[in-house]
């Protein structure tokens, strides 16, 4: 008898203990969440072999590390939103192939990251693309193209909606950060616990400039579906381009380089 009641017992406390777990796993997931979203954000050394080395400083007092490569009179400037895990280091081939046609690069690190003070949230990050395109904004007075990538795309689309850029090179881009998490995190009740949605979503339709789209079929980490749901919703003028042997980190290369060159220099 004494072993039908433990076990019964036991039986009951199944479901206790699984409410526990997920809980737990809940609250683990919430206050470890903008490690796992900001992975890039360390306190490493600065080590980027091409422009000048800048310092942006933000309106809420932050101080941002940047490398800009200067264009020549009246061509554009590209203003780069890397990835949550990129390094302004790993864009030497791009600042090279701009400025053998006469285009400026400038590069930002997000605030958190290496060179840069404080830490990474999106509310940030939106302040330091604003903070970075009127930074350059001060220095030419040529266009001035948003180039955002993966998490950057975000950033881009809040930049090139709030002020006066040219045009928006958009890889990798998504419909919002909250649609990616629900779609990873299908248990969890993610609309009340994330931080950080990045809704593109409810931005892109007031990005009125050229904008044009890059994205790797084979894409997962942001599926093309993500990136194709934000085009559907943007308004013209807008292009895709789909790479169809690419994913989400081998997209860079000599033909989008070319695409992203054509786009700018078509603009002028």
């Amino acid at each position: 008898m004494d072993v039908v009641v433990t076990a019964t017992k036991f039986l009951l406390m199944l479901p206790l203990m699984a409410a526990f777990a997920y809980m737990s796993l809940v609250g683990l997931t919430y206050v470890s969440q903008r490690t796992i979203l900001y992975p890039g954000a360390t306190r490493g050394p600065v080590q980027a072999s091409w422009g000048e080395s800048v310092s942006i400083r933000t309106p809420d007092g932050e101080t941002l590390h940047g490398s800009y490569s200067q264009g020549k009179p009246g061509k554009a400037s590209m203003l780069f939103f890397l990835g949550n895990a990129d390094r302004i280091s790993n864009y030497d081939f791009l600042a090279q192939a701009l400025a053998s046609r006469g285009i400026g690069l400038l590069a930002i690190s997000y605030r958190g990251y290496p060179g840069s003070t404080g830490a990474p949230s999106e509310i940030g990050l939106l302040t330091d693309g604003l903070a970075a395109f009127d930074w350059l904004s001060e220095r030419t007075e040529s266009k001035i193209v948003v180039l955002g990538q993966s998490l950057g795309s975000g950033v881009a689309v809040n930049t090139a909606r709030q002020r006066p850029a040219s045009a928006a090179v958009l890889v990798s881009a998504y419909l919002s950060v909250l649609s990616l998490a629900q779609a990873h995190y299908p248990f969890f009740p993610v609309s009340f616990l994330l931080k950080d949605p990045f809704r593109s979503d409810l931005r892109i339709q007031e990005v009125r400039q050229p904008k044009l789209f890059i994205h790797g079929r084979r894409d997962a980490i942001i599926p093309l579906s993500s990136g194709e749901a934000l085009f559907d919703i943007a308004s013209e003028p807008k292009q895709m381009l789909i790479y169809d042997g690419s994913g989400h980190n081998d997209l860079w290369d000599a033909r989008m380089v070319g695409d992203i060159i054509r786009f700018v220099e078509a603009l002028e």
